[in-house]
């Protein structure tokens, strides 16, 4: 059993890995072999033309809202065999079985979804899934239960112990397709939205999703609304997913509190409040053996009823706000 001294050195250790790896990010790390060139461009993704919110045209939501909420649990599962994947306890030499993190996902499966499922059918909210595809076959009667309450299905990869990384395109595309028609097949309806496991992507990946069907994607948390992404063919949009209150990096990266899961009535009252310019979405990214643990489902709950309180937020499924998004742009 962990003790108090060494659970706090894990808290510090992943600060400071969280912290260091945001520095990185940022390009604030001094990186010597990396001297700036006068006539060299800056590499770009071009897969979006850029604009800013204040320049856009004003729309609303359905019923004249302005805010339109949606709530994403990402429902996953892992290989007993593999030491990848978000842990509560450090795995540093990566050992297998990895039984303390492995037993704790499954618990999200077990015991935190059917949390998550109590709450919105109390508040009488519907669910946009992130779903393993392998979910499907290992946990069927999951997926039924699911089903039953109307919730959205997004593909999320097979796995969460494996990713798109690396992947040619021949290869990537069969991997999208068949978690694609998994889904399909285990809930009667084609996915038309997709959360990359690990928000992973290569180059070729928009332009498969949307060959394959599939309309809008998480992945992209570059903006408070939907907007088109370039592709070779079909439509894609990106829909905001809002990592900054992803449950991993609040409880599992920062150590949040359930109190301080406030952050996320932080985010809907300044989302809120710019939404009365322009019409904003607020995504809710959750896990089920993180929020959906006995100290933590109380703040969703708690979360969920303050946003219900003002008649300018819509709570909607992924679908449908894309659905709403494209009559509000008919050529885009």
């Amino acid at each position: 059993m962990r003790t108090g001294n060494e659970r706090r050195d894990f808290i510090k250790q992943s600060l400071f890995l969280a912290g260091a790896a945001g520095v990185l990010a940022s390009g604030l790390a001094p990186i010597a072999a990396r001297a700036q060139v006068v006539s060299k461009p800056v590499r770009r993704p071009d897969r979006y033309e850029d604009s800013f919110i204040f320049e856009r045209k004003p729309y609303t939501w359905p019923g004249n809202k302005t805010l339109a909420i949606w709530i994403a649990p990402n429902v996953e599962v892992w290989n007993y065999d593999s030491p990848v994947g978000v842990g509560v306890s450090p795995n540093s030499g990566n050992t297998v079985p990895d039984v303390i993190n492995y037993g704790w996902r499954e618990y999200g499966l077990r015991v935190g979804l059917w949390r998550f499922a109590d709450v919105s059918d109390a508040a009488g909210v519907k669910a946009t899934v992130a779903l393993n595809s392998l979910v499907c076959e290992h946990y069927p009667k999951a997926v039924d239960e699911m089903k039953k309450r109307g919730w959205e299905f997004m593909g999320h990869g097979t796995t969460n112990s494996e990713s798109l990384a690396g992947l040619n395109p021949e290869r990537e595309r069969e991997v999208i397709r068949s978690v694609l028609n998994t889904i399909e097949q285990a809930t009667g309806r084609k996915p038309r939205g997709w959360l990359g496991s690990g928000l992973v992507e290569t180059y070729n990946t928009l332009d498969i999703l949307a060959e394959e069907g599939v309309t809008y994607c998480g992945d992209w948390n570059t903006d408070d609304q939907p907007y088109p992404m370039k592709v070779k063919t079909g439509k894609l949009f990106s829909i905001p997913y809002c990592m900054e209150i992803n449950d991993i990096p609040l409880f599992i990266r920062k150590g949040y509190t359930g109190e301080q899961f406030r952050s996320v009535i932080d985010q809907f009252e300044t989302l809120l409040a710019d939404s009365k310019k322009q019409p904003r979405v607020m995504g809710i990214p959750l896990h089920p053996m993180i929020t959906g643990q006995p100290l933590r489902i109380k703040y969703l709950q708690r979360a969920i009823a303050e946003m219900q309180k003002n008649d300018a937020v819509w709570f909607a499924t992924g679908g449908e706000i894309i659905d709403a998004y494209q009559r509000a742009h008919p050529t885009g």
